[in-house]
């Protein structure tokens, strides 16, 4: 059990209402949902709600679903969906409009009654949130990422485990007062993204293809984008297709990639549903420790993972066959450090190849 302090003297599994916190950002999210699903399975009856960021609310509910309700293919996870815009809220912290929208938002959270309420994040911000929900019980971690969430819990949870994925589950454990196994995963079904992205490929002549995401969050997870582009060229050359994700403000980025394929890449800057669609659909998946590659993991997609100054231990690619690159010389650290890490930059393009070609013949050449 990895409670740092007693259950109390109810049973947890007679909780009928939980809020479980974790605001972003794309991989974190992904990286609790095997947590809130196995809280989903040994609660079923219970009323579960989930406070998240506006721009990652699809991973957790289609856009033309309803936050709230009845579950669904579309909203499969939560009953009801809390979201918030916390970066808007900092920008314009002076406006009237701005506390209008905080009240509306801990109007909304507090309507629920929460019982209990799960703080993933361990940043002040969300154990904040936690707190204002009113749940009389706010579990997270001892040692949160910022220490001064700690002192908003009531019930603080000794983690356990290697992967976060693993830690965030021995937090579920504490919570309901038993073990919890990892379940499936299930994404929002969202219909005309489905078909939106089954048709493009069509379109395209598009049927097997790799996926890349060259992005990063920081400058020092970043592999050279030249280096995508000649792992993209040689795999072209195997008669494969290969497509080249980006978010926002990455076009340059994506424009490297493929100049230095010399134009074998395909580019797509897809929002979160259509993204999902698309990553499902892929053979095998490259790229870094970030949200889409997580993204891959969770859907079972292989994963070639492109390790650097971040612990793959921690947060590498989990639930799925993959393949981990990273120099023993780059050394764990979470400082968003624009320098790209040295020892990324030991990894050949050729290891990135060879890693790519081999989960393919995993995967049935």
């Amino acid at each position: 059990m990895s409670m740092e302090l007693p259950l109390p003297s109810s049973t947890t599994s007679s909780i009928e209402r939980l809020l479980l916190v974790r605001l972003g950002s794309m991989g974190d999210i992904i990286h609790t949902l095997p947590a809130a699903f196995a809280l989903r399975a040994a609660l079923p009856d219970a009323t579960i709600g989930w406070v998240v960021e506006e721009r990652w609310a699809e991973l957790l509910c289609a856009a033309s679903e309803p936050r709230s309700g009845p579950r669904s293919p579309r909203r499969p996870l939560v009953d009801t969906l809390h979201v918030v815009d916390t970066r808007a809220w900092r920008k314009n912290w002076f406006s009237t409009q701005t506390w209008e929208r905080i009240g509306a938002a801990m109007s909304d959270l507090r309507a629920p009654g929460y019982e209990v309420a799960v703080d993933f994040q361990g940043a002040f911000r969300s154990a904040f949130l936690a707190r204002l929900s009113g749940a009389p019980a706010i579990y997270g971690f001892r040692q949160p990422r910022e220490n001064v969430a700690s002192m908003l819990y009531t019930r603080q949870v000794i983690a356990q485990g290697n992967h976060i994925v693993e830690q965030n589950l021995s937090l579920a454990e504490s919570v309901i007062g038993q073990r919890l196994g990892t379940r499936n995963l299930e994404f929002p079904c969202d219909e005309g993204a489905e078909t939106k992205c089954a048709a493009w490929l069509r379109r395209e002549s598009i049927a097997d293809f790799i996926l890349m995401n060259p992005g990063a969050g920081w400058g020092a997870k970043q592999w050279p984008a030249a280096r995508y582009g000649e792992v993209a060229k040689h795999l072209a050359q195997d008669g494969l297709r290969v497509l080249i994700n980006t978010g926002p403000g990455e076009e340059k980025l994506a424009e490297s990639v493929q100049l230095a394929s010399q134009r074998a890449v395909t580019i797509v800057n897809w929002p979160i549903p259509d993204l999902i669609a698309l990553t499902r659909r892929a053979r095998v998946f490259i790229g870094g420790d970030t949200g889409p590659m997580h993204l891959a993991a969770a859907l079972g997609v292989p994963v070639v993972a492109i390790f650097g100054p971040t612990n793959p231990i921690r947060n590498g690619p989990f639930g799925t066959r993959g393949i981990v690159l990273r120099n023993p010389s780059s050394t764990t650290s979470h400082s968003h450090r624009r320098a790209r890490d040295p020892g990324m930059l030991e990894i050949r393009v050729d290891d990135v190849v060879a890693a790519a070609r081999k989960l393919l013949e995993q995967n049935g050449g």
